[in-house]
């Protein structure tokens, strides 16, 4: 493989049968819905991306995408650094039919009017689900980790509240 430049969009048939692959990067600037739910900016995206096509014949994209994301993280409030990884592999598909036949090792994914796929859109949505929901350090590097936050306290009630069940023991009693 040779390291180059992710294109934006690629035709998987063709790509598939020329047995294409590609090890390069995204730049981070590019990705602006990352950046978006980020904290700071996200580092470039280190693709690596193989085309082809499997025993049944089946064309696939399949590959690994790795950054590193600032998040706040939602204990201490402070930022961290976090790596996101993710592994996926997609078949392109054109109909509901086509996607139930399909094995559970591919991903469908739809071409665009002209049989083509937007890659850096297709990895970053990946990036995007591998976000953790609730950025948090590991508690031994978390400033908070350790201790419980209280946010507010209960006090007793001094007064006794009437049990609404003595109604019910007064018709038994009858």
């Amino acid at each position: 493989m040779q390291t180059v430049k992710i294109p934006v969009s690629i035709d998987p048939i063709r790509a598939a049968a020329s047995q294409l692959s590609y090890e390069g990067v995204i730049p981070g600037k590019h990705l602006k819905r990352l950046n978006e739910l980020s904290a700071g900016d996200c580092s470039d995206v280190v693709v690596s991306l193989e085309c082809g096509e499997d025993i049944q014949g089946i064309v696939y994209l399949k590959g690994k995408a790795v950054t590193e994301l600032t998040l706040h993280c939602q204990r201490c409030m402070t930022l961290y650094s976090t790596k996101v990884t993710v592994d996926f592999n997609f078949t392109p598909c054109e109909n509901e039919v086509e996607i139930d036949e399909l094995p559970d090792a591919y991903d469908p994914i739809e071409c665009d009017d002209i049989g083509e796929v937007r890659l850096h859109q297709l990895i970053e949505d990946e990036l995007i689900v591998a976000m953790p929901l609730i950025p948090m350090h590991a508690d031994e590097s978390c400033n908070q980790g350790d201790q419980d936050i209280v946010v507010g306290e209960i006090e007793p009630s001094q007064e006794e509240r009437p049990n609404p069940f003595a109604v019910l023991e007064k018709l038994k009693s009858k």
